[in-house]
């Protein structure tokens, strides 16, 4: 009795508190209803499916970015400019096809980063914690990778003739780039430093390595990873005075040294700061790589913004390097540091991760044509964060439930996690959430079972799609069936009968009307 006694008084308080206001016009019926015809409008107009060759394939991964995580986000974005964000749009909202992926690994309910990515990369489910082979591959046993590796859409792309990039807030050689261009039973083994002698005597590579052999002339790598490029001890060139970032390789290589004496002929540069970044003329740029810190590039909220770029304008500069190829692009961009974030439990900065990866989307849209591109965002994996607690409109994303626990009478905060370093116990109960500074960019969420690292999310997914063949992702999808759907648009890989003619010409049967009347006079010219 005593406690449903105070659920209700809980109750009476939370409907007693002052609700914010809400805009005067949504009282209005019609207000709803004139929306919702707009909508339909719009849906209409979805029938004349955009069925033309994918000239250019972006795909942007947020690592750990679930929809618990997006919707979140969206209220940020919008509460950042001042409203109260439920009614915000993120630019991935505004793309016309969502579908769900379904995440497992091969081996794992509750996968990794490694193997999603290979799935989502190379097309085929594989373990957690291997990149670029196949599921006969054992985590961590070399001797399995030899006749197990599978190869990415970056090398259909790039074996098609088009220019490739890879552009992200981790390490190059993270476990989501390395699936693009490695084939490696164990995502850790970032430079030959990182793994036993037992794989280096069996001629396993270490996937820095990797990142310059398997792929030549990858177009533009940008991220962080340097200390995996350079031998042991070497002092970083921004952190010299800071052994942790020294080199750790045992072979003695220079990795970003060879890759300078192999580009200095065909306009390449190494740059590894923002300002030498930005100094770069693209239009005089065809190969690019860019390691901006030792490991992996800060938070958003805490990046340095002379020293290093943000995710948009790394985008912005790929795009404007790989465009120039003719036959087209294929781009892969993501915010990684998303799942860090979670990790963390430090959910602020998980999501300014996700709204700075928005940002990105809505510059490449700017820099690409909806009826050429086809543009793909998605996770590879959610996480165990929620938010709710029956917050008001308008709450700030980060702030407290307008209620207390019925169970120890104190407050909560509206997003917490199922596990994680946010579990706190003082003095032998919850901590009082309201005694601490919850909306610091470094506060850990309060979590339900203690750990040092909070965990992945199982659940499906979130797949957005726009530009050509983008309605072919629908439905709830295995996470393998990405590439395949964006290389079909691209007529690349393994699907091709469709695009071409007798002649060996791009058919015109998926292209639109005027793109095949200018493509014609191109190809009578040629």
């Amino acid at each position: 009795m005593k406690v449903a006694a105070l659920f209700i008084l809980g109750c009476l308080v939370w409907e007693g508190m002052a609700k914010p206001e809400f805009p005067e016009q949504e009282k209005d019926p019609g207000f709803w209803k004139e929306w919702a015809q707009r909508t339909l409008k719009n849906a209409l107009t979805l029938q004349d499916l955009n069925k033309n060759v994918a000239k250019n394939i972006i795909l942007f991964l947020g690592d750990g970015m679930g929809v618990p995580t997006v919707t979140a986000a969206r209220i940020l974005k919008g509460q950042l400019s001042g409203q109260n964000g439920e009614e915000t749009q993120l630019e991935m909202d505004k793309f016309p096809y969502v579908a769900l992926s379904k995440t497992y690994n091969t081996n794992a309910q509750v996968p990794d980063s490694a193997g999603t990515a290979t799935a989502y990369l190379c097309g085929v489910k594989a373990n957690e914690g291997t990149v670029g082979v196949s599921a006969a591959a054992v985590k961590s046993q070399c001797n399995t990778t030899r006749g197990n590796e599978v190869t990415s859409i970056l090398k259909w792309a790039k074996d098609a003739g088009k220019s490739v990039g890879i552009v992200t807030t981790t390490r190059v050689n993270h476990a989501t780039p390395s699936a693009a261009y490695a084939h490696c039973v164990d995502r850790d083994w970032y430079s030959d430093g990182d793994m036993p002698a037992e794989a280096l005597q069996s001629g396993c590579k270490d996937i820095a390595r990797q990142l310059f052999e398997n792929i030549p002339d990858i177009d533009v790598i940008m991220g962080g990873g340097r200390r995996n490029m350079y031998p042991r001890n070497t002092p970083d060139v921004e952190y010299p005075g800071d052994k942790k970032h020294n080199g750790t390789r045992k072979d003695g290589r220079n990795l970003v040294g060879e890759w300078t004496d192999r580009m200095k002929d065909k306009r390449g540069y190494y740059v590894w700061n923002r300002k030498d970044l930005f100094s770069l003329n693209p239009s005089n740029v065809d190969y690019l790589l860019g390691l901006f810190e030792p490991a992996d590039l800060p938070y958003e909220l805490e990046r340095n913004k002379e020293t290093d770029p943000s995710l948009t304008e790394m985008v912005d500069v790929a795009i404007k390097i790989l465009r120039k190829n003719e036959r087209g692009f294929y781009l892969l961009v993501e915010g990684g540091r998303i799942d860090h974030g979670h990790h963390d439990g430090k959910a602020k900065h998980a999501l300014h991760e996700a709204v700075e990866m928005d940002r990105a989307i809505t510059r490449a849209g700017l820099l690409t044509s909806i009826y050429d591109t086809l543009t793909v965002v998605t996770a590879d994996h959610s996480h165990v964060f929620s938010f709710g607690g029956y917050t008001h409109r308008g709450n700030s994303i980060f702030g407290l439930a307008p209620i207390m626990s019925d169970i120890d009478q104190k407050p909560f905060t509206s997003i917490l996690y199922g596990n994680g370093p946010g579990f706190k116990f003082v003095n032998g109960a919850r901590e009082n959430v309201s005694t601490v500074d919850y909306e610091h960019n470094n506060y850990q969420a309060q979590a339900a079972v203690p750990l040092s690292m909070e965990t992945h999310g199982g659940e499906d997914v979130a797949i957005f799609s726009k530009g050509p063949l983008a309605h072919l992702l629908h439905g709830v999808q295995e996470q393998h069936y990405i590439p395949h759907v964006m290389a079909y648009a691209a007529c690349i890989g393994q699907n091709k009968n469709h695009c071409h003619t007798n002649s060996g010409s791009p058919s015109l049967s998926h292209i639109s009307p005027t793109l095949a009347v200018l493509l014609s006079v191109k190809w009578l010219l040629c």
